[in-house]
């Protein structure tokens, strides 16, 4: 259930003066990310017949076939059920009722369902309302292209799809491909007309395709909530509060931004219910202007990494359900 994931290639601390002062809170090499170890616990058979429920018997009915498979969820998958109990005890300031951990499944598998429906049907009646755009439009008019943030949050195929029809909108996702493998599969066999522009991490040419894409005043999109593992030895896991205990997160994604001069803006497609969902797009840092000094670079860095976890902080409160981290995201389950 850990779902797709994506973070900042890690290549661009090589930008870095090694006289540089380390992030604030720097994690140790110990605490390698757990969710990339996570073993896939979708099953290809249950994913084909769902999908095969969802476009022959339509949406109402699907989702009625959702209330099973969420209580399967929570009832057989104790890690999932233990992550998510943590996180909402965090958010809620209280222990987790059992309604409410039944509420975070069914609200992550509704998404996965309407990507079904975003992919084949254009959508098949879900509406998306869209805030924000503007901030988007300003760093094309530009012409430099700007990097989309986001996290683990709603639905990207939502934001996907409120880009539909606009080329300036396309966006090439920065992704670790090996997680999830097999639900992006499943979902592209059921829509072999599309193909996801996506930029691979860890390969050799993955700087020179992120930096080739914004010289065209492209669009690059990342996932900025999650450490990759081995990560620390070219950008640097920082330790920031959130929801009240100390989390860790990347400084990747954000000295690659620095690195390459561009704006970052935040971007979230929250699932409100029912068929409704929500695009969002915040200002976030614009790295555009060069730092004079490389202790002033290291100083916007660390107060973007700050204003990015404020934003998902608040997003968690303020619609709790849409966290789809499913794992040991404050690494309390052992060294």
């Amino acid at each position: 259930m850990s779902g797709e994931a994506s973070t900042a290639e890690g290549t661009a601390a090589r930008g870095r003066d090694s006289a540089e002062p380390a992030s604030p809170r720097a994690a140790t090499h110990g605490s390698s990310a757990s969710w990339a170890a996570e073993p896939e616990r979708s099953n290809a058979w249950a994913l084909r017949i769902m999908c095969w429920i969802a476009l022959r018997c339509g949406r109402r009915i699907a989702r009625g076939v959702l209330y099973l498979i969420a209580l399967y969820f929570v009832l057989f998958a104790p890690k999932a059920r233990r992550a998510s109990a943590r996180y909402l005890g965090r958010v809620f300031g209280r222990p987790a009722r059992w309604r409410e951990l039944y509420a975070h499944v069914f609200c992550f598998a509704a998404t996965i369902l309407d990507r079904v429906y975003f992919l084949r049907e254009g959508g098949a009646g879900i509406r998306i309302d869209v805030h924000g755009h503007e901030h988007v439009q300003v760093c094309l008019d530009a012409g430099h292209g700007a990097f989309l943030t986001g996290a683990h949050i709603g639905s990207f195929e939502a934001l996907r799809a409120a880009g539909r029809g606009d080329p300036q909108l396309n966006i090439a996702m920065v992704m670790y491909p090996d997680n999830a493998r097999l639900i992006n599969n499943a979902l592209a066999a059921i829509a072999p007309h599309i193909k996801p522009d996506i930029i691979a991490l860890g390969r050799p040419d993955s700087m020179l395709a992120i930096r080739d894409r914004l010289a065209v005043n492209g669009l690059i999109g990342l996932l900025a909530d999650r450490a990759m593992p081995g990560e620390s030895a070219r950008a640097n896991p920082v330790r920031l509060p959130f929801l009240g205990q100390e989390a860790v997160f990347s400084d990747g994604p954000f000295r690659l931004a620095a690195l390459l001069r561009q704006r970052m803006v935040f971007m979230v497609g929250l699932y409100t219910g029912g068929a409704h969902y929500e695009v969002r797009f915040m200002p976030l840092a614009d790295f555009t202007r060069r730092a004079a000094t490389a202790q002033e670079r290291e100083q916007r860095i660390h107060a973007a990494i700050a204003d990015y976890v404020a934003l998902l902080e608040s997003l968690c409160r303020e619609m709790p359900y849409n966290w789809f981290n499913f794992h040991d995201f404050w690494r309390e389950d052992g060294a």
